[in-house]
Formats: C-alpha cells, structure tokens, sequence
C-alpha cells in the first residue's frame, strides 16, 4: 500500500533542509557581505547577475519558488493538524515543537511581504536592482521595518535549525535520546551563531 502522508512528510522535510536551508545559507552569506562596506555587498549581487537570466529565472521557479510553496502549503497543513501545548508540558523539545508552528505561521507572512516588495515589485516592477544603497535607505529610514525583518530572519534560522533536529528524528539518524539531545544543541548552536551574524550585518547598516 503507498502510504501517502509518509512520503509526502519526507519529501517536505527534505526540502525545507536542502533547499530552503541552501537559500537560508546563501541569503545570510551574501548579505553579511555588508559588513565590509557597500562594495563587497554590491559585488557578491553583481556576481548573481553574471548568471543568465534564463537560466536564473529556472532556478528562482525550480530550486527555490516550487519548494518554498511546497514546504509552506503542506507545512500549514501539518500545523493545522498540530496540538501545541508547551504551557501544560513545559519541556524544551515540546516548546520547541510549538515554535517550530509558530515561526512558520509568521514565515508565511513575512515571506510574502519580503519577497513580495523586495523581488517582485522593486526588481520586477520597477526594475530597481538590490543593492547596498537601497537595502541601507529601507532599514535606516523605519525601525518597524528593521525590527520585522530581524524577527523574520530569526524565525526562518529557528525553523530551520530546529528542522535539523525533527529531520533527523524523522528519517532515523537519531534514535535515541542521547542522540537526539545531542543534535538538538548542535543545531541550536547554529542557530545562535547564524543569529549573531544577522544582528552584525543588520548593526552595520547603522554605522556607515
């Protein structure tokens, strides 16, 4: 009998650590490039544009938009499904399974906003392209924008961070508690210091 749910989970987990996590990777690294200044900034996006537009726009739709609806169609129908109660259990992993939900429901949001304004309207519509300049003038010019971008970029490392952990306990890499503990911290860790990066690069918009 296929079993339909198990392999769609699987296929879902699979693109939030592979996929989504290269983006999540590739976004940090490009844009903590702003902490040497505009120039470093403003190369590592020329270089993006060095790509050809066909086979760019194949990537943004095959390696990045298909999987990002993906993951986040069938991950709001595993937190419709969930039962977050972390207040009556109180343990970490049960917290962090409620965070896990409640950083993908604001990722919705932020996602469309980010993407939405940024990609599609500001490149696509207008045919302004990112770079130092612009991104400095959009985070400098209103605190709310500032504070809602850090939340968002916070809860994407968090989900995926902790998506190490749940992709690991999901395909059998850790079967024991000590394992599973020991993969949580690491990957929390990574969280932490990927956290860290953010704050820098976001900080250095403030101090040119």
């Amino acid at each position: 009998m296929f079993h339909t749910t198990f392999y769609l989970r699987r296929l879902h987990s699979l693109c939030g650590l592979f996929c989504l996590g290269a983006v999540l990777f590739e976004h940090i690294f490009t844009n903590s490039m702003a902490i040497f200044g505009p120039e470093a900034l403003n190369g590592s996006l020329a270089m993006m544009e060095l790509i050809p537009k066909p086979i760019f726009l194949a990537l943004e739709i095959g390696a990045i938009a298909t999987p990002l609806l993906f993951h986040g169609i069938y991950g709001i129908y595993i937190a419709l499904q969930a039962n977050n109660n972390p207040g009556r259990f109180g343990y970490v992993r049960n917290w962090n399974f409620a965070l896990q939900r409640y950083t993908a429901w604001f990722l919705v949001v932020f996602l469309i906003w980010h993407v939405g304004y940024l990609r599609f309207y500001t490149k696509g519509v207008t045919g302004t392209p990112i770079s130092y300049e612009l991104l400095q003038n959009l985070f400098t010019s209103s605190p709310i924008t500032t504070f809602l971008y850090i939340l968002g970029m916070f809860a994407a490392i968090f989900h995926f961070c902790n998506g190490i952990t749940t992709f690991c306990m999901t395909w059998g890499i850790t079967k024991g508690p000590r394992s599973q503990n020991v993969i949580s911290m690491i990957s929390m860790g990574l969280c932490a210091a990927m956290c860290c990066i953010t704050l820098v690069f976001m900080g250095s918009y403030f101090v040119r």
